[in-house]
């Protein structure tokens, strides 16, 4: 999970059943001073990835739960994708994108390979596995992987 700031969570937890009763993944939230004052962001996602009408439709539904529960009155309010290189980093992240290869880099190397590039066949609690070209499969901790990321061909 992410390092939030007390109002950050605050506004996570108000977000997220409001998000995800309308089908998406609230994935973070951050409330930082920019050059235009205090923003509040709320990161969305889901299997497919993010438009501006999914992003006009959570803010839509959310404004007005921010408005009657929240302690805070940031000076700006919006919602984004995490955006393509994000980090996948809990068990709904690789279950969102199962089926889509990944970049992986291991903490320590398991059968010689500190680093590969392999499809995401799921995650279950803390074990995700991964499928090589080849068809040989690789499970592996949570806590094994250093950084994961959704790989991107151009």
């Amino acid at each position: 999970m992410a390092k939030r700031s007390k109002i950050a969570q605050e506004a996570f937890e108000l977000a997220e059943p409001v998000v995800n009763g309308l089908g998406f993944d609230l994935v973070d939230c951050s409330y930082v001073k920019e050059s235009r004052g205090m923003v509040l962001t709320l990161y969305i996602d889901k299997r497919g990835g993010i438009g501006i009408d999914d992003c006009e439709t959570v803010s839509r539904a959310v404004d007005p739960v921010f408005d009657a529960e929240a302690s805070i009155d940031p000076d700006f309010f919006e919602v984004s994708s995490p955006g393509l290189t994000r980090p996948l980093e809990t068990d709904k992240d690789y279950n969102r994108y199962s089926g889509e290869k990944a970049d992986v880099s291991l903490y320590k190397p398991s059968d010689a390979k500190k680093s590969f590039t392999a499809v995401i066949k799921g995650a279950e609690g803390s074990k995700v596995t991964f499928v090589f070209d080849n068809g040989e499969e690789i499970t592996l901790g949570l806590e094994d992987i250093a950084k994961a990321v959704r790989h991107i061909d151009f």
